[in-house]
């Protein structure tokens, strides 16, 4: 086997093992609202007020099921509407402070899921992962601009 048969087999080796972890996190997750509820409120967390064409283009749906969810998650008070000061004619969708401690409950509450599991593992496994952090975070990172790249 080649040294690059080698890499590629490895690399699909780990996807395989974060796409499974990925899927079983957000299988165990609480289900208060729909997926694409909580990941348009991680998308306005991250990236704040948005028109509601560039959420739905942003979590891969139509501008009228947008349109749906937001007025659901402003019912609830997750959401609000404001006017963008910069074209009056403009409408943003923004996080309330409920929104905002929604998505820091739901992510701390899948950081310490994780943080449960890893301290069940041996301490040579403890560090091996602390040893693929910079490497998971650059991974992250890449993952985010592919995802930017991908809205535009």
């Amino acid at each position: 086997m080649s040294r690059r048969d080698a890499a590629h087999g490895a690399s699909d080796a780990i996807g395989s093992a974060l796409y499974g972890l990925a899927t079983r996190a957000v299988r165990r997750l609480p289900r208060e609202m729909s997926l694409t509820s909580a990941a348009t409120l991680a998308t306005l967390d991250k990236t704040g007020p948005r028109r509601i064409t560039d959420l739905a283009v942003a979590e891969g749906v139509t501008q009228p099921a947008m349109t749906v969810l937001v007025r659901v998650m402003e019912e609830s008070g997750l959401v609000e509407r404001k006017g963008d000061p910069s074209d009056k004619r403009v409408t943003l969708v923004c996080l309330t402070e409920a929104g905002a401690s929604y998505v820091r409950t739901r992510r701390q509450a899948g950081v310490d899921a994780y943080t449960r599991l890893i301290d069940e593992l041996t301490g040579d496994e403890v560090e091996a992962l602390a040893a693929a952090l910079p490497a998971l975070l650059h991974l992250a990172e890449l993952e985010s601009h592919a995802r930017e790249e991908s809205d535009r």
